[in-house]
């Protein structure tokens, strides 16, 4: 089963978002603050699968802050970041930083839960391509 966190200081958007993948089989977690969420990555027995944050909760760098502990946990960290305040310099800063998607939760006519389970799947997949090559790395190196 699948370990989800999500990272949002809206509950009414963290309780969504985990009906939404808790209906689907992921096992969710949540967190209310970048601080919690960070607390929750770096003492997890099992790094998580892929971690959604919001960009901008008690501090508008909130986003980056999840960014830098889930990778400092697991270098196939997968993060995907939703923002209410969409801009490009933002969007930007979490793709140089990682991020494997940027989301606008406010996108019109667009269902952005559906939206995320989209990209939560496309990152799961990558994530199990990474850890196969790694595994099949392993593999090589252990036969010589």
């Amino acid at each position: 089963m699948y370990r989800i966190l999500i990272v949002d200081d809206e509950e009414d958007v963290r309780k969504s978002v985990q009906r939404r993948l808790e209906r689907q089989g992921y096992q969710v977690e949540t967190a209310a603050s970048a601080e919690e969420g960070i607390s929750k990555i770096s003492t997890a027995s099992e790094p998580f699968d892929v971690i959604v944050t919001d960009m901008s909760m008690e501090d508008p760098e909130a986003g980056i802050q999840i960014l830098q502990a889930a990778f400092g946990r697991d270098v196939f960290a997968e993060v995907i970041v939703m923002t209410a305040y969409g801009n490009v310099k933002n969007a930007v800063e979490c793709m140089k930083r990682g991020a494997f998607d940027y989301i606008e939760k406010n996108i019109p006519g667009v269902d952005v839960y559906e939206l995320l389970t989209i990209k939560l799947e496309q990152a799961l997949d990558r994530r199990r391509q990474s850890m196969q090559a790694v595994r099949g790395f392993d593999g090589v190196a252990l036969k010589k």
